[in-house]
C-alpha cells in the first residue's frame, strides 16, 4: 500500500495527486478491477489469444507500411 506523508505547507490536493501517482504505480486500481469478477481459465486464453492476434496484425501493418523495411 502506497503511503504519502505530507510536507511543510503542503496543499491537500498535491498531497491527493502524489497519492494517486504512486497508487496508479503499484497497479492498485488495475488489480482491484481484475479480481472484481471471476474470469474462466479459457475465457482468460481467449483473451489473450484476441490480444496476441491484434498485436501480430498491428506489428505487420508497421512493417508493411514502412517503405524502407
Amino acid at each position: 500500500m502506497p503511503t504519502v506523508f505530507a510536507r511543510d505547507g503542503e496543499n491537500f490536493e498535491i498531497l491527493l495527486k502524489r497519492f494517486k501517482k504512486k497508487a496508479e504505480k503499484a497497479a492498485i486500481l488495475s488489480d482491484i478491477k481484475k479480481h472484481q469478477r471471476y474470469v474462466k481459465p479459457s475465457e482468460e486464453k481467449r483473451r489473450q489469444e484476441n490480444a496476441a492476434r491484434r498485436k501480430m496484425a498491428k506489428a505487420l501493418r508497421k512493417v508493411k507500411n514502412n517503405p524502407y523495411a
